[in-house]
């Protein structure tokens, strides 16, 4: 009788390669899946070593384009932000991820899809919502939510002499234990000593970033250029103008990285209830939305932009953030985030230094919402200051009703 097959979430790291080799020590065979969205990562050597360790097959999908076209850039129109710090780089890498996934467990004809994440975080319920939403008769092995398996491996000390027992070659080890999940928008770390929120993270913990400390003393200046909302041309310092979406996206990266911008260290609400400790480097994606925000300000209209604000921004964030990527109402809500975004067009010059990112100016050559000259203290222009006599007037009707009645009270205003 043929073995039941298993597509394994595979990242070449401690956790998966000792999951590998678990499942196929309970007799199923295994397919290793690998998703590119931009991690430095030896994907030859990891598959290598899947193949050694004993996966049937192992397939490395490149999904960079779609999570930067897909995800990134929805999120950076919509200003997406969760708990007023988290740009949610792990939370949008997992729909690209989980989709291409299921579409090779359905190419190998696997019963089964498995993953290596914990049964405390977040991204189990990320990845297994995806699943069952991208195919609903799937069925999920989640070895960290296993007795047989967690009881097994208390924590990575166990993991590693595994992995020393079975020949597994890792890269982690007892002295620097903390966990890493990086993609194109940013690289998170977490466990170990950083489970301590008082714990300071060690400066060799951070990879993608220079230390602010450290970054250059010349500031660097760059230009982007904004279509509906979305990020289309990026001009450097030198004058090189990039407008492929992958590149773009990579050449941010790569002008944040050099001076030391976009590092937090923050205690976030997972969606199962817990507190988590989170320290997150996302360079480019923090320069792309904040140029975003500050051009919205000189082109997008007031009152469309605070019921985006309102709802729109936070409940999006919250749906990337929980997993509920594919559902209906993720679906209304970009087909909302496109509306708010007809009008955002327009340029930003912007500056890296230090582990800022500011903005020099901006502008729109098609956008009129802003007028100089009605908005000049040196100038009447078009509008009439007498005007505002009246406005005031009647803005003033209820506040006077409230302040006679706190009077009448005794009361202090």
């Amino acid at each position: 009788m043929a073995k039941e097959k298993v597509c394994l979430a595979y990242s070449g790291g401690l956790d998966t390669s000792c999951i590998l080799r678990w499942l196929i020590e309970k007799d199923y065979d295994v397919v290793c899946f690998m998703a590119d969205v931009g991690q430095e990562e030896d994907f030859e050597a990891a598959k290598a070593k899947a193949l050694k360790i004993g996966a049937v097959a192992c397939y490395i999908e490149d999904i960079r384009r779609e999570f930067v076209e897909e995800l990134c850039f929805p999120a950076i129109q919509s200003n997406a932000i969760y708990e007023n710090v988290y740009l949610l780089g792990t939370s949008l890498a997992r729909p690209v991820i989980a989709r291409a996934q299921i579409a090779v467990a359905q190419k190998e004809k696997c019963q089964y899809v498995s993953h290596g994440c914990t049964g405390k975080g977040n991204d189990q319920v990320r990845f297994e919502l995806a699943f069952y939403a991208l195919q609903p008769s799937i069925k999920v092995i989640a070895p960290w939510r296993l007795p047989e398996f967690y009881e097994r491996f208390a924590g990575r000390n166990d993991l590693l002499d595994y992995a020393a027992k079975s020949g597994i070659p890792v890269s982690s080890t007892k002295s620097k234990p903390w966990s890493m999940d990086e993609n194109l928008a940013h690289c998170s770390y977490e466990a170990g000593i950083l489970e301590d929120p008082d714990v300071t993270p060690p400066e060799d913990m951070w990879k993608l970033t220079v230390d602010p400390l450290k970054a250059p003393d010349t500031p660097e200046d760059f230009t982007l250029v904004f279509e509906k909302g979305l990020p289309k041309k990026l001009v450097t310092a030198k004058g090189n103008t990039i407008t492929d979406a992958v590149e773009l996206f990579l050449e941010a990266n790569a002008i944040a990285r050099r001076h030391g911008v976009g590092r937090i260290d923050i205690v976030e609400n997972r969606f199962i209830g817990l507190k988590s400790r989170g320290c997150y480097e996302t360079p480019g994606l923090t320069c792309l939305r904040s140029a975003h925000i500050d051009l919205e300000g000189l082109v997008l209209d007031r009152e469309v932009r605070a019921l985006r604000d309102q709802f729109v921004t936070f409940n999006y964030a919250k749906i990337l953030y929980n997993g509920l990527y594919f559902s209906p109402e993720r679906e209304f809500l970009e087909e909302s985030i496109v509306a708010s975004q007809k009008n955002v067009n327009g340029t930003v010059r912007c500056r890296a230094y230090k582990g800022t990112f500011s903005v020099l100016g901006r502008s729109s050559d098609t956008e009129k919402l802003y007028d100089a000259s009605e908005s000049s203290m040196d100038e009447i222009g078009a509008f009439s200051p007498a005007d505002t006599t009246g406005f005031i007037s009647v803005q003033a009707i209820r506040l006077k009703k409230y302040g006679e009645a706190k009077e009448a009270k005794g009361e202090r205003l």
